[in-house]
């Protein structure tokens, strides 16, 4: 069998940003470490790439580990490889980023890995460099969910549409005008109406919907764009 030759050894690491929103505001899963190097630090969540293992599995593998969820949105966001990012040993890191369904998680899972939700807009310091992770993560999240409808990741599977112009606001950290979001949306074709109606809601704007999972693949997949004009730096 032919080896390559190569006088270092050099880690390959996954770490996970992953995004979730509880109604009101943007969070973030971070794991409080309770294991060196950087104990009792904020980190993201990451591990190793397996031998046998291929860099989407890998991603699955540590999001599944922390949440208990399977199928969500996942997508790889960039590699950072600076030499002296990690202090103990030359280590190159593929990040990935996910959406999740914040009422599907496994909250045992979440508590065995000493992991958190906390609002974005009171992220800690976190090690090494996964700062500029989480950074290069929300641009891209802002990014695709102008063009793709991703924020109905983060949603539960009914909701109203002034809950779901909450996800687009707190993704945006703007306000956006109730009239043209809703008009908006709803030519979209997006949205189901279930017949049912929120229970802490009088008013008609309380009406549920549901996610018409066919039409969300298109704008998955095409270059529509959702909505363009939220494209923000």
């Amino acid at each position: 069998m032919v080896h390559y030759t190569h006088p270092s050894r050099i880690l390959v690491a996954l770490d996970c940003i992953i995004f979730g929103f509880d109604g009101e505001e943007l969070k973030l899963l971070l794991i409080k470490r309770n294991f060196d190097p950087e104990r009792g630090k904020w980190s993201l969540m990451g591990g190793f790439l397996n031998e046998q293992e291929d860099l989407e599995e890998a991603a699955q593998r540590i999001l599944y580990d922390l949440t208990g969820l399977t199928n969500n949105y996942l997508e790889q966001l960039q590699t950072f490889g600076a030499v002296k990012r990690d202090p103990v040993e030359r280590t190159i890191s593929v990040v990935y980023y996910a959406l999740v369904n914040i009422q599907q998680q496994d909250i045992n899972a979440i508590k065995s890995h000493n992991a958190y939700w906390i609002n974005l807009s009171e992220k800690p310091d976190l090690i090494f460099d996964h700062n500029a992770m989480v950074d290069q993560a929300l641009r891209q999240l802002r990014y695709k969910a102008a063009l793709h409808a991703i924020g109905f990741e983060l949603m539960p599977d009914k909701f109203t549409i002034p809950q779901l112009q909450k996800v687009y606001e707190a993704i945006y950290n703007t306000q956006l005008d109730r009239r043209n979001f809703s008009r908006k949306i709803i030519s979209t074709e997006l949205l189901i109406d279930t017949g049912e109606k929120d229970s802490n809601s009088v008013t008609k704007k309380g009406k549920l919907y549901k996610l018409n999972a066919d039409k969300y693949q298109q704008y998955l997949t095409d270059y529509v764009g959702f909505f363009p004009e939220l494209t923000l730096s």
